[in-house]
């Protein structure tokens, strides 16, 4: 007998961290039919971009193995913390390793940006100041006009995972700004996904979170342009002609 084998549409793989618990998930449920994710996970807390490098270079080698067409760095405050040419370093150092475009949560939200000709941003983030200010400094260094930001201030991982929706819901709407572009709700271990089109329906402008980018970033890369269900504006938009991933 002949058998045809089983093939998906695509693989895409995300390195993500050890404590993260909301990118399985989220990823698992939005793909579209067809298309796999794949994980991995290192121990990236209080850690920087040049002393990660090499287990992010394993990783991605890990990945590779499962013949992801895609690679993703799935932390925004890692992806951020060196800055914009640091990140941009990493991800072609993954893309070198595995043969195939690499991404990062920071790419892929300049993607998204980009996408929406956003350049004026709210900015919310789940951690404290100082982490919070890590960011800032990347989103001004990527040039971008911050016209709120606001640091919710949670306590660690345990809370920014279990926190529900309706926290990032209402911190957007008290920082409402009509001159801006887009909201920006940073972290990809949050809830914040679930709230997307509510809050454009309420905001009247695009929202834009760090797995609903990843996970839009990665389909516009592996050249699919479906738009999912509850994920908003940004899945209905293809990649901007100045974006790209590494190769």
């Amino acid at each position: 007998m002949d058998y045809q084998r089983l093939l998906p549409r695509a693989r895409i793989g995300f390195i993500i961290p050890a404590s993260n618990r909301m990118v399985e998930p989220q990823m698992q449920r939005l793909m579209p039919p067809g298309i796999v994710p794949h994980f991995t996970r290192i121990l990236m807390r209080d850690r920087d971009l040049d002393e990660l490098l090499p287990e992010i270079r394993q990783a991605t080698k890990l990945l590779a193995e499962s013949k992801c067409d895609v690679t993703v760095l799935q932390c925004t405050g890692t992806s951020m913390s060196g800055g914009v040419e640091k990140e941009k370093l990493v991800i072609r150092e993954m893309a070198q390793v595995a043969g195939r475009p690499a991404l990062s949560a920071a790419s892929s939200l300049m993607g998204a940006f980009a996408a929406l000709q956003a350049r004026k941003l709210v900015f919310i983030s789940e951690t404290a100041q100082a982490g919070h200010e890590r960011k800032l400094r990347y989103l001004r260094e990527a040039g971008f006009d911050i016209l709120a930001d606001k640091a919710v201030g949670l306590p660690g991982t345990d809370y920014f995972c279990t926190m529900p929706p309706q926290l990032w819901y209402d911190t957007a709407l008290s920082l409402e700004q009509d001159a801006t572009d887009a909201y920006f709700i940073s972290c990809a271990n949050i809830h914040s996904i679930d709230v997307i089109e509510a809050l454009e329906r309420a905001l009247g402008k695009p929202v834009v979170t760090s797995n609903q980018a990843a996970l839009w970033c990665a389909l516009r890369t592996a050249g699919f342009a479906e738009t999912v269900a509850g994920l908003g504006k940004l899945l209905t938009l293809p990649l901007a002609k100045e974006t790209a991933a590494a190769e």
